[in-house]
């Protein structure tokens, strides 16, 4: 089984489609995406167990912690022992989670969904986030952003087809222990099946592979591009700068999809009968979750287009100026509401997407996967800045209603926006000092990258 798993089992043959690995790539990414609706099952396990809202939120928690952790952790081995690995130990450690989580259930030990769907699960989610980034920037050096921005598009969109699946098997065991054990327990085999199809397709291409429309270098360029370890990476003030730019974004688009519901309610409060605004929230949540799943393909897909640096500006930028006009306008006026609050949601789940082609034009592909797992720690501490900002500034506003209780915490995203927008400035190519030896490129970490020299040109940009 060990030369099943190799790198080098998994080679391409002569003609083999590069269209397949997006597809192998969503398989994974559809169903870690599930995470997104872990609400669902959430409110089953509190109807059904009798558990607080604090109890039924661990497993979610403890998975996004694990997932930052097992990517920053894992990521060299991910590099190191190739996409079919990865792939596969993620969706051994996914499925495995709600099979546990389903026995735990069945025995009456809550503690085991926490261990199982969160630390299990969570680990996971982390392998099986960047799996696919390292294997798919190598098949689409041409087009970077438009191959990450599919295989994360999945991420976001793994929800629209978990709620509804989850939400059928609820409703047909039902909410006792026992219902409960096998909504989880289906899942968990469901799962294992579909994931299968990514590690089973999923191909790297030859050394002497080239995309059918290689990047050309700048004239005059020489050299082969940037190639810096993971190690020698995070020692760089490009990877904080960009550390920086991920958290800030990631942070600005929680600000609204933490609380996009009561956010909707607060205001427009006002505009209709309660019954009617509550509606109009739950599909305001709904179209915020399409917004973030769209976002992640159109916006990273324009950046191949018009150059990381400038999308960014894009993303903080324009951002800041959207969180100022819900402030300034949004009160009463639906449209500019729903507009601005949808791009920055899109902006939100872009930035994800678009991060691993940034990487890539700053680092090369030598370690790609390894540094995106060791950037994916903004993530956890946006998961963190985000939640405390809106909730705790909200609650401590006190008695003021409407749109007033949110003034602090929006102008606190703005400032924040600000911020990276200044740090994506300061991003400038790594110095060649920084590059590994040519003779520790070769073989297939750094294969099908002709044009290294055009990323210089790209991260100017």
């Amino acid at each position: 089984m060990a030369g099943f798993f190799d790198r080098s089992s998994i080679v391409a043959p002569p003609g083999w489609s590069r269209w397949l690995v997006p597809p192998a790539a969503l398989a994974v990414h559809l169903g870690i995406g599930q995470a997104y609706a872990w609400s669902v099952l959430k409110a089953g396990l509190g109807q059904g167990l009798g558990l607080s809202g604090t109890a039924t939120a661990l497993p979610f928690q403890l998975a996004i912690v694990m997932l930052g952790l097992s990517a920053a952790f894992g990521g060299t081995m991910v590099e190191r022992k190739g996409p079919r690995w990865a792939m596969f130990v993620s969706t051994v450690c996914f499925a495995a989670g709600f099979i546990i989580s389903a026995g735990g259930i069945a025995i009456g030990q809550y503690w085991l969904v926490v261990v199982g769907y969160g630390f299990v699960g969570g680990i996971g989610l982390g392998i099986g986030y960047i799996s696919p980034v390292s294997t798919l920037i190598k098949w689409f050096a041409d087009r970077p952003g438009m191959a990450t921005g599919i295989a994360i598009m999945g991420f976001g969109g793994g929800a629209l087809i978990a709620q509804p699946v989850e939400k059928a098997l609820l409703s047909g065991f039902g909410t006792t222990p026992a219902g409960l054990s096998q909504t989880f327990l289906v899942m968990g085999i469901g799962y294992a099946i579909f994931m299968s199809v990514g590690w089973l397709l999923v191909r790297v291409p030859a050394d002497d592979w080239q995309p059918p429309n290689p990047p050309q270098a700048s004239p005059g360029a020489t050299g082969a591009g940037p190639a810096v370890s993971a190690a020698t990476a995070i020692k760089l003030p490009q990877f904080w700068l960009l550390w920086v730019v991920l958290c800030f974004n990631v942070t600005a688009g929680i600000g609204i999809l933490e609380k996009a519901q009561p956010i909707y309610q607060d205001f427009f409060a006002t505009s209709g009968p309660t019954t009617t605004i509550a509606a109009a929230a739950g599909a305001f949540v709904s179209i915020l979750s399409l917004a973030n799943m769209l976002g992640r393909f159109v916006w990273s897909s324009t950046s191949d287009i018009v150059g990381r640096k400038n999308i960014y500006r894009m993303y903080l930028g324009v951002g800041a100026l959207l969180y100022l006009v819900i402030l300034l306008f949004g009160e009463g006026n639906k449209v500019i509401f729903l507009i601005a609050s949808m791009l920055i949601l899109s902006f939100y789940g872009a930035g994800f997407a678009t991060v691993p082609a940034y990487l890539k034009d700053l680092f090369g592909t030598y370690q790609v996967g390894a540094i995106h797992g060791r950037l994916l720690t903004a993530w956890s501490a946006a998961g963190v800045l985000g939640p405390l900002i809106v909730n705790a500034v909200v609650e401590a506003q006190g008695d003021v209603a409407g749109p007033s209780k949110y003034t602090v915490s929006f102008t606190i995203m703005i400032g924040l926006l600000v911020i990276g927008f200044v740090a994506n400035e300061l991003i400038r190519p790594v110095d060649p000092k920084n590059y590994v030896a040519d003779s520790e490129r070769g073989g297939v970490e750094d294969a099908g990258v002709p044009g290294g020299s055009e990323r210089t040109e790209e991260v100017s940009r």
